[in-house]
């Protein structure tokens, strides 16, 4: 297990709990969120304030009554501080670019979400190239072969919904067919 993780705004989301969310999806969101919160793991994010600016829009602020919420305080308490949160440099550059200079030019991820670039550029920019924890969003299950390739790791908390979901929206790779002989 990586000492530094990215955490994607999908995991705190997630670990607040929802209706629609598996139970055992959301626990081990709760259980990735607890790592950072104990100390287990460090966090890892941009020093210009993009993920904590995503943070800020989904999650509470007061850090009640939810885990996630308690993540977004704690991240407001600690981005200062080198043990808990490590800042990284990522350079801003125009979408059609890559949306950041640390984004990988890598064929498969031409089509990444702009959204969540910040993301693999924080992880791609720190020295140490912390995986990516994902809770939902089923596209990255598309791009994970992608970004493997160039290096950065995701890990998916709840691997059999998200894979499940990729192949309900996206499909599966179609099965070559067999020909039939005659004669």
């Amino acid at each position: 297990m990586s000492p530094v993780v990215v955490v994607d705004t999908n995991v705190p989301i997630t670990a607040n709990g929802a209706e629609d969310v598996d139970a055992d999806c959301v626990l081990a969101c709760q259980r990735a969120v607890q790592e950072v919160l104990e100390d287990r793991r460090a966090l890892v994010i941009d020093d210009d304030f993009e993920i904590i600016a995503e943070y800020q829009r989904n999650l509470l602020a007061n850090g009640s009554p939810r885990v996630g919420d308690t993540f977004l305080k704690w991240v407001l308490t600690n981005w200062t501080n080198p043990a808990r949160c490590q800042q990284v440099a990522i350079t801003p550059v125009p979408p059609e670019e890559g949306g950041f200079a640390e984004f990988p030019n890598a064929k498969g991820l031409e089509t990444f979400d702009p959204s969540d670039r910040k993301f693999v550029a924080v992880a791609n920019a720190h020295p140490e190239r912390p995986p990516i924890l994902q809770a939902l969003d089923s596209k990255w299950w598309g791009w994970r072969q992608a970004l493997a390739s160039v290096g950065v790791t995701v890990e998916f908390l709840c691997r059999e919904q998200i894979q499940a979901t990729y192949e309900r929206k996206f499909g599966t790779p179609a099965k070559p067919r067999r020909r039939k002989r005659r004669g």
